[in-house]
């Protein structure tokens, strides 16, 4: 999938966000989080994300605010830029 983002450039993004207090991520140091879903190879063949149409727009705009999608939410908005997000969905979506 086209996500416009650079898989390499996602692990130090994740890091520094923490998402791995939260998720359990491959190839993620340190990301063992029992909080959020697992983010694995399934993400890419699941249908929704967080109650909307899984597709890179959706997934990068969830990544980057999604208390403006869901305010009940327990996933902060993480506030980081456009391209960041983009690079963390192709990341996720290339997991095999």
């Amino acid at each position: 999938m086209a996500t416009g983002g650079l898989e390499a450039r996602a692990i130090p993004i994740m890091i520094a966000n923490a998402c791995s207090g939260c998720h359990t991520i491959p190839g993620v140091p340190g990301a063992q989080g029992q909080v959020g879903p697992r983010l694995d190879s399934s993400l890419a063949d699941r249908v929704f994300i967080a109650g909307v149409l899984n597709n890179p727009e959706n997934l990068i705009r969830w990544i980057r605010a999604a208390r403006e999608i869901n305010p009940h939410t327990a996933m902060p908005s993480t506030g980081i830029t456009e391209q960041q997000a983009r690079d963390i969905a192709a990341y996720l979506y290339a997991l095999k």
